[in-house]
């Protein structure tokens, strides 16, 4: 399998405050890694490291051989942020913002050609937002929201997707939606790597798990990442890894209460 992400030896500090230190792992192309750690493990940092928005103070980040900067800017690479770290309030419908994956190609009108157009469009059939399309994208519910931010990076044909905590404040049938969309990226090639708390999901759309905590603990398959030793490792407690989201929304009501 390819690498198409490298993290090697990463560092990043917030001041005195070490957030990341040598932190290495590699993702091969077409899987799904999940990414788990309690809050404050560094989890956001790191998209954002990998982004090349917040400086590594070690190491480097290198995505199909090329560094953030010229990843993003060739489209290799999108990232969708937690929600509250979006201005929802924005003026934008949902067709504009898919098609925010396709202004790489375009001068400085943004003027979208036929081709543009007819990918916009296909990725949001892709997610089913085609009938919503017109709406105003913070009129749309938690589980729509990220669907089309899902759908910008199918349009920009973006190699490596980026997720933080997508699961988080969407229902059920959204959850699921967004799973079997991620899958059939993978099926086309695409690299996706999604953190997130809900561990007794893990086990059903995740190639591989990453451990984290300031550092990766491990990098291994879910179940073997989901043992009860390494969860203890990670998050310092006793955590149930259970069958169904109860046991892990639990465990997210205590990680926000600490």
């Amino acid at each position: 399998m390819e690498t198409l992400l490298r993290v090697e030896n990463l560092g990043v500090h917030y001041g005195t405050v070490r957030a990341l230190y040598e932190t290495t792992f590699e993702l091969g192309t077409g899987s799904i890694c999940g990414l788990i750690g309690m809050n404050g493990s560094g989890k956001s940092t790191l998209f954002k490291a990998i982004m090349g928005v917040i400086p590594a103070h070690t190491g480097t980040v290198e995505i199909a051989g090329k560094e953030p900067y010229l990843a993003r800017k060739n489209g290799i690479v999108s990232y969708v942020p937690q929600s509250e770290e979006i201005d929802w309030s924005f003026p934008v419908s949902v067709r504009e913002v898919v098609a925010m994956g396709r202004y790489r190609g375009l001068g400085i009108t943004r003027r979208l050609r036929a081709t543009d157009k007819q990918a916009v469009e296909h990725a949001l059939e892709r997610v089913e937002l085609t009938e919503l399309a017109h709406r105003q994208i913070g009129a749309l519910s938690g589980g729509q929201r990220k669907r089309a931010f899902v759908a910008r990076a199918i349009a920009q044909g973006a190699r490596l997707l980026l997720l933080d905590e997508p699961f988080a404040g969407v229902d059920k049938r959204s959850e699921s939606m967004l799973i079997q969309v991620l899958k059939q990226m993978r099926s086309e090639g695409a690299t996706v790597l999604v953190s997130t708390h809900d561990l007794a999901s893990l086990r059903a759309f995740a190639d591989d798990a990453l451990l984290l905590r300031q550092t990766i603990l491990m990098h291994d398959t879910p179940q073997a990442v989901l043992a009860p030793e390494n969860l203890v490792q990670a998050f310092g407690m006793q955590v149930q890894a259970g069958a169904d989201s109860g046991a892990s929304n639990e465990q997210t009501r205590r990680e926000k209460g600490e």
